[in-house]
């Protein structure tokens, strides 16, 4: 697992789509597959956490790749992170959308809806279906508790556009998601940068 977190950012946020999410409760499993990711690179990203330096928030992002990195943000979200690259330089991927497979009726009580498409739709939703919390950061995606496993499934087309929620940078195609799939967020069809680079992504 670590192997396929060492590698550039940008690919693995791509060779994230297909991927299955499992979380382990006691006895209870929760598990999706992961549908729409962000990237986020390095001290030269503007909206990148690392673009202040290394600090306690964001010290899991220098670590070594393979790790989750949850930070709390808007006073009421968890956000859900996979750490790249090599250790000692902050890249990760945020895990934006899920398509829920196990473990929906207590995603369903945690989100009080019953809808799957819409309870791991965005990636505050997505740690509140899953229980995910700061309790998990730096936790190992090969662990006990967490963990990202291949999916064989046939993958759909998948698209790119500018970033979702950020002031600085948002012009950079580093969201990538499955084209027409009803668990992405409704955004996906974005920015004009972000409408130009789905057209392209239709047209390969």
């Amino acid at each position: 697992m670590p192997r396929f977190f060492n590698r550039p950012t940008l690919k693995v946020a791509r060779d994230l789509l297909g991927q299955v999410l499992v979380v382990r409760e006691g006895r209870n499993t929760l598990s999706g597959m992961i549908v729409e990711t962000e990237a986020y690179i390095g001290c030269d990203d503007p909206a990148c956490h690392a673009v202040v330096g290394r600090t306690a928030r964001n010290e899991v992002m220098w670590g070594p790749p393979g790790h989750a990195y949850v930070y709390f943000t808007y006073g009421n979200h968890f956000m859900l992170n996979f750490v790249t690259e090599r250790e000692g330089f902050p890249a990760a991927v945020l895990i934006r959308a899920i398509e829920p497979q196990q473990g929906l009726r207590r995603m369903s009580d945690r989100r009080t809806t019953d809808d799957p498409t819409r309870l791991c739709r965005g990636p505050g939703n997505l740690t509140a279906a899953f229980g995910i919390t700061r309790k998990d950061n730096g936790l190992p995606l090969d662990g006990k508790r967490l963990g990202v496993y291949q999916n064989a499934a046939r993958r759909p087309a998948i698209g790119s556009s500018g970033r979702i929620g950020v002031n600085d940078g948002s012009e950079k195609p580093w969201r990538f998601f499955y084209l027409d799939h009803p668990a992405v967020s409704a955004y996906r069809k974005g920015t004009k940068a972000g409408r130009r680079n789905v057209a392209a992504n239709k047209r390969k």
